[in-house]
């Protein structure tokens, strides 16, 4: 039997060392799959938080927008609440006056929209922030782009104002 080339092996080698980062990259984009966590919190898709609200069955969560004012002054989920940048001190303080009061496994939807998921400085905070006060089920809106393109450009249910 004959033994490959050097040449043939570099070759083959060489490929996979090519293949390997771009099947990565087309993994890397596909959307979030439902039940994906970060940091051990469960995201939850647009589609299935629409199909939460408008369900006549089930415990509704409590909805907290943890971004920008503005943002949430111009377009937000119907029946959510604003708390403020998580980014700041001062909205983790809000955030976690408005849920002190609260049973621990309460049903809480976390989202802000500002930009894309990836670069958001505002859910990562909000999140640790439950967390640390005990809370088990929280779950991450995953907006991937904004809440422009990923809510309101969908149709789905929006309210503005404060």
């Amino acid at each position: 039997m004959k033994t490959p080339s050097r040449h043939k092996r570099f070759t083959v080698i060489f490929g996979i060392m090519l293949a390997v980062p771009i099947f990565a990259m087309q993994n890397w984009a596909q959307p979030i799959p439902n039940g994906a966590a970060i940091s051990g919190t469960p995201l939850i898709d647009p589609d299935d938080l629409v199909k939460i609200l408008q369900s006549p069955k089930g415990e509704k969560p409590l909805m907290i927008q943890v971004g920008s004012h503005v943002l949430y002054e111009q377009a937000h989920i119907p029946g959510s609440e604003y708390i403020g940048p998580a980014s700041r001190e001062v909205g983790i303080l809000q955030l976690r006056k408005r849920v002190e009061a609260l049973p621990r496994n309460k049903f809480i939807v976390l989202y802000c929209g500002c930009c894309p998921w990836s670069h958001c400085p505002n859910i990562n905070p909000a999140d640790e922030a439950l967390h640390a006060l005990g809370f088990t089920n929280v779950k991450l809106l995953y907006i991937s782009d904004n809440f422009g393109a990923n809510w309101v450009d969908k149709g789905y249910p929006v309210a503005k104002g404060d």
